[in-house]
């Protein structure tokens, strides 16, 4: 019996070996070879045309919530560019005033022009160029975004809320340009420009951005002569006086320049403003000719 049954059971196995190992009819019997192949990881970049419900100097991923620009937000990425060749080479995000940076920020300056019909320096603007965290830059990420934002003003840079894109907004007279002020003085200095209609009374207009290539951070900050010299002939060509020796028996000049940070990494523009301190003007002096802006 004991025997009988071992046979029996040898037997079973045999015709299991035998039977049961056959592929059906239509298959290799390799169980490898059928599966797709894995498709290469793709890495992060943000989109550009949306706007961003924070602002970001450093981005992170955790950080990024885009949203339509309808919605409320603080910034808007207008442009998203690529950093390449030497300036994509180090280990390590660029560091503030390197070269890389320095490009970014010329990209960055020439696409938001394009999309604001104007220098962003010459409205209630911010530019922020954001690249990648450390973490996404080991990991490949060689994308910068150019991120703007709505100031309350001159003297208050921080990001307010707004609705709608900034697109456009330096073609018309929108209320984002820089126009006229009243400086107020503390200690024989500007310490703060009030903004004021152009019709009511004033001493002082935004006439342009003066581009101080060749002059240090230092050199603004000690208000340095060439300085002036600069935004005396931007004064000369909005008011339509000629650009000589007699512009500075025309007026003054009061200038805004870049924080040394935002200086190291490529932004030149002076935000430059005709300044009149013995005389109250009530109309803008675009265009005013000698008459408007005779010798004192």
């Amino acid at each position: 019996m004991r025997r009988y049954g071992t046979t029996v059971i040898v037997g079973l196995l045999a015709l299991l070996a035998s039977t049961g190992c056959r592929a059906p009819a239509g298959l290799d019997a390799d169980l490898v070879d059928d599966w797709p192949a894995l498709a290469a990881p793709q890495r992060f970049v943000p989109a550009a045309g949306v706007c961003q419900r924070g602002t970001q100097h450093i981005g992170y991923l955790g950080g990024y919530q885009p949203v339509d620009c309808a919605r409320p937000h603080r910034a808007e990425t207008l442009h998203v560019g690529t950093l390449t060749g030497a300036h994509a080479r180090p280990a390590t995000p660029p560091a503030s005033g390197s070269a890389a940076r320095r490009a970014a920020h010329t990209e960055c300056d020439r696409a938001v022009h394009r999309a604001l019909g104007g220098d962003w320096r010459a409205g209630r603007l911010d530019l922020v160029v954001v690249l990648p965290s450390p973490e996404a830059w080991t990991g490949g990420a060689r994308w910068f975004r150019c991120d703007l934002s709505e100031v309350r003003g001159l003297d208050a840079p921080g990001a307010v809320p707004r609705t709608g894109s900034l697109r456009g907004a330096l073609t018309g007279d929108g209320d984002l340009r820089l126009r006229c002020f009243n400086p107020r003085m503390a200690d024989g200095a500007v310490a703060a420009m009030v903004p004021v209609a152009c019709t009511a009374r004033h001493h002082a207009e935004f006439v342009g951005v003066w581009p101080a290539e060749g002059v240090s951070h230092a050199q603004l900050n000690r208000g340095d002569e060439r300085v002036h010299q600069g935004c005396l002939r931007l004064i000369a060509r909005y008011t339509g006086v000629p650009d000589d020796r007699t512009m500075r028996f025309r007026a003054g000049s009061i200038f805004y320049h870049p924080r040394e940070r935002q200086w190291r990494d490529g932004n030149r523009g002076v935000q430059c403003f005709l300044w009149l301190d013995d005389r109250t003007l009530t109309r803008s002096l675009k265009g005013a000719g000698a008459r408007g802006l005779p010798l004192r």
